[in-house]
């Protein structure tokens, strides 16, 4: 391809010098979504685990015991379901089915950062709860002996072990959900696969691309367009808009570009809209 240098190391400098920009942006979205996740995942997997751990008390209220025992279940359905598939069909799951049936659309932003907590917080409550079980017995009973109750044990004496003992899968989940935040591409996350995966693509097309992205400033939604420039006819291929999805056909630039707007902007975004954020990327077949 003309303009690209021949050496392996030239080629990735190049990419580098043109899209610096981009991939460090990428980059600081899998960071902060990995973050965000791994911290109220902690927060959740603490809580979801200390209730998993709560002991059967003598004489206690059947009431009460028959809904420790409905919650203990409903908990425990929550960690098999999250530990047991993968994140990919989570995210897909969650993000088009609140969606199609639900009729909320949450955003991509809100999707990812919820998803990776709940996911997260699924294998922390494990952790917690056998972090929690690896404490002796034996100071449980000391500390009854003195008078505490359940609440005060776990605070005083059995968290401050248990968390010590846990720090080290804290970090490696929070190592994980950087490289899995990858899978979020799938409900068009832009993090740094995404982003690859895009800049990748533009050296190994064989006709052109246009990106249409809509910025608003206040609600923050943006849409990718896909449109394909072949034999004087322009296509616009849509999948994640189920009431737009399929292939559009247009004989010019100027009839696609009004009907994007009609079809789109006008239906979705209403008065929110500003031409001025409505930005066309071309990218141009290497010769």
């Amino acid at each position: 391809m003309a303009g690209l240098p021949a050496s392996f190391f030239g080629k990735v400098f190049f990419i580098l010098q043109n899209y610096w920009g981009s991939l460090l942006a990428g980059a600081g979205r899998t960071i902060a979504i990995a973050i965000v996740g791994t911290f109220f995942g902690v927060v959740i997997g603490l809580l979801v685990g200390t209730v998993m751990t709560v002991p059967k008390q003598m004489n206690e209220n059947p009431v009460k015991t028959g809904f420790m025992w409905a919650v203990k279940k409903l908990l425990f359905c929550y960690i098999e379901f999250f530990r047991g598939t993968p994140m990919m069909v989570q995210a897909m799951f969650i993000y088009y089915g609140m969606i199609q049936y639900a009729n909320y659309d949450m955003g991509m932003w809100k999707a990812a950062f919820f998803i990776v907590s709940i996911n997260t917080g699924a294998y922390m409550a494990e952790t917690v709860r056998g972090g929690i079980l690896s404490i002796d017995k034996g100071q449980t009973e000391g500390a009854k002996a003195i008078g505490m109750t359940h609440i005060q044990t776990m605070r005083y004496v059995i968290m401050p072990q248990a968390i010590r003992n846990i720090m080290p899968q804290i970090g490696n989940n929070l190592i994980i959900n950087i490289k899995d935040t990858s899978v979020l591409s799938v409900i068009s996350v832009t993090e740094l696969f995404f982003v690859g995966k895009g800049v990748a693509g533009v050296y190994y097309l064989t006709f052109e691309t246009y990106f249409i992205v809509y910025y608003d400033g206040d609600k923050c939604p943006t849409h990718t367009f896909l449109i394909f420039h072949k034999n004087d006819h322009y296509y616009w291929f849509e999948h994640s808009y189920e009431k737009f999805r399929g292939i559009h056909e247009y004989s010019s630039k100027k009839e696609l570009l009004l009907d994007v707007k009609n079809k789109f902007v006008h239906d979705e975004l209403e008065e929110n809209y500003n031409s001025d954020n409505l930005m066309l990327f071309e990218y141009q077949l290497p010769k």
